[in-house]
């Protein structure tokens, strides 16, 4: 069990925390979420101690081992993969390097042969035996293959150093695991995995997450911040965000009868917990969400933009023909030979296991950069608007976001123009922000008005939901559910694909595949998860 005790945290006038107290208890994982800036990750470090907060204190029962998802890539550069990850367990990892450092010595006494015996029953009761086998089998389920475990940390990718570290929070059954972003640079079969991990996980689990399935997959309640404190709710993200809700509506209409709001209440609730009922979560949490009530559920204060995509011009039969495309880099094969056509209707998610891949296409489909073989032709009647993945070229300058958005507008009125931005959440002196000082999630949201303004009835966007919060996730996803155009989009949000995709596209350097199927059907199919695989061998 860990507590926090009357934790604030001041950063001058600004008020982040204000004595929050909150205890987090054993079997239960919690998502940590509130609207960016709300403070989530130094949440997770003032519970680490890396971070210390103006008052109170963080408490954790006496022998209780606290593991953290370290974000520091470059700390371990030095060491073997798999010490690393042994390294989870700091006591343990001490207890091995006395342990060899005694062996080899050359003098070997006897006070050594005592201090050995009290090191190999330590080591006997930590389940040293095994802690290179655990720790090989962390790794091999996050995607980190057999040639890598013995190379040193300063060799790997990114993307595996991250994978390497995730393994290492995992290592040895913390009592207190504490995982920001654990699922970011993850395919979506080490994710699966993770899920499956953290469900059979029996001690106390404590996540930030921006991915919706993955909160709802893995959590039993939500620890929510907002107004500079933290209020529990049992239960899991999409429970949260309906309640909420539902909380705010009725908070709108003070006139609406008690016996009404009960019967809502009973309803959603049923509703709810019926649905929820056959998720593996539920099953291994021992159906938790059948009895939740809704008593201490409150208003959110947090905003959603208003995403709305619209075009004037309908859209013909023919959409998008691409023959015989084939990108190589660096001298190794992106995708080689694809070939797929667009129809109306058509809302496609490409996926794969390198996100280069299909940044490259689009870039080529878009104009931006040019195929190694192969032709594609657009339908005449397409308008096109695309979001790529590096925004950064759009933000090189000075301009206010009012001139900075007026650039791609046809109409130059100034109300016109803040109206586009108010839906996007700038409002008042935010429209005179520079473009070049945006946080991430700020750039995103205007270059979604830009999208807007661009009338377009196709739409390419590119991992649109990197650097957003969950609120502008889920408006973002839910006009892209209604937007009667053409999308095609890459995301690894699966919530995202799995709610907008009528069709999935799989890119590999072997070639594609194409199938007219919902996200979760394309990764139950067993008949395909070998052709998968051969994409990439």
């Amino acid at each position: 069990m860990i507590t926090a005790q009357n934790i604030s945290l001041r950063f001058g006038k600004r008020v982040l925390f204000d004595e929050v107290n909150v205890k987090f208890t054993p079997g239960n994982c919690y998502g940590l979420i509130g609207a960016n800036g709300s403070g989530k990750s130094t949440f997770l470090k003032i519970l680490s101690g890396e971070v210390e907060s103006s008052t109170g204190r963080v408490e954790v029962l006496p022998g209780k081992r606290v593991a953290v998802l370290k974000q520091n890539h470059y700390e371990f550069d030095e060491h073997e993969v798999l010490a690393t990850v042994v390294m989870g367990h700091k006591q343990l990892y001490e207890i091995m390097r006395e342990k060899d450092a005694i062996y080899a010595k050359a003098d070997f006494s006897e006070a050594d042969g005592h201090r050995a015996a009290e090191l190999e029953a330590a080591f006997e009761a930590l389940h040293g035996w095994d802690a290179e086998t655990e720790a090989a089998q962390l790794l091999s389920g996050l995607g980190v293959q057999e040639e890598f475990h013995h190379r040193l940390m300063k060799e790997l990718e990114g993307s595996v150093k991250v994978r390497v570290l995730l393994a290492q929070a995992l290592f040895g059954n913390p009592d207190i695991l504490l995982l920001d972003e654990p699922t970011n640079h993850l395919d979506i079969e080490s994710i699966m995995w993770l899920e499956e991990f953290l469900c059979n996980f029996q001690n106390t689990v404590i996540v930030v997450s921006h991915d919706r399935h993955f909160l709802d997959q893995v959590c039993t309640h939500i620890a929510d911040i907002d107004f500079g404190k933290i209020q529990l709710y049992t239960g899991n993200y999409s429970f949260w965000s309906e309640a909420s809700q539902l909380a705010l509506r009725q908070k709108r209409d003070q006139n609406r009868k008690t016996e009404e709001k009960i019967k809502e209440l009973q309803d959603f609730i049923a509703r709810f917990s019926a649905n929820a009922s056959k998720s593996k979560q539920a099953t291994s949490r021992k159906n938790l969400l059948s009895k939740l009530t809704l008593d201490e559920i409150k208003p959110s204060s947090r905003k959603y933009p208003r995403v709305h995509f619209q075009f004037e011009k309908e859209i013909g039969n023919d959409v998008l023909s691409v023959e015989h495309l084939s990108k190589n880099t660096e001298g190794r094969a992106l995708f080689t030979n694809i070939s797929f056509s667009v129809h109306k209707g058509d809302k496609i998610a490409f996926v794969g296991k390198d996100t280069h891949a299909i940044t490259a296409l689009f870039s080529i489909l878009i104009g931006e950069d040019q195929a190694d073989a192969g032709t594609f032709k657009w339908g005449t009647t397409t308008i096109r608007a695309y979001f790529p993945k590096d925004n950064t070229k759009f933000f090189n300058c000075d301009l206010n976001l009012i001139d900075w958005l007026r650039q791609f507008s046809v109409e130059r009125d100034e109300q016109f123009i803040r109206g586009f931005l108010g839906k996007m959440l700038f409002g008042g002196e935010e429209t005179l922000k520079q473009a070049n000082v945006l946080s991430g999630g700020e750039k995103v949201r205007c270059m979604f008005s830009r999208m807007m303004l661009a009338n377009a009835n196709c739409l390419l966007l590119d991992e649109p939901t990197n650097h957003l919060d969950l609120e502008s996730i889920t408006a973002l996803n839910n006009s892209l559910k209604d937007f009667p155009g053409i999308v095609l989009f890459s995301s690894h949000d699966h919530q995202f694909v799995q709610t907008i995709a009528n069709r999935i596209i799989e890119i590999g350097p072997r070639g594609i595949i194409d199938k007219l199927l919902t996200y979760d059907e394309y990764l139950a199919d067993e008949e395909l998860k070998a052709r998968r695989e051969s994409l990439y061998q």
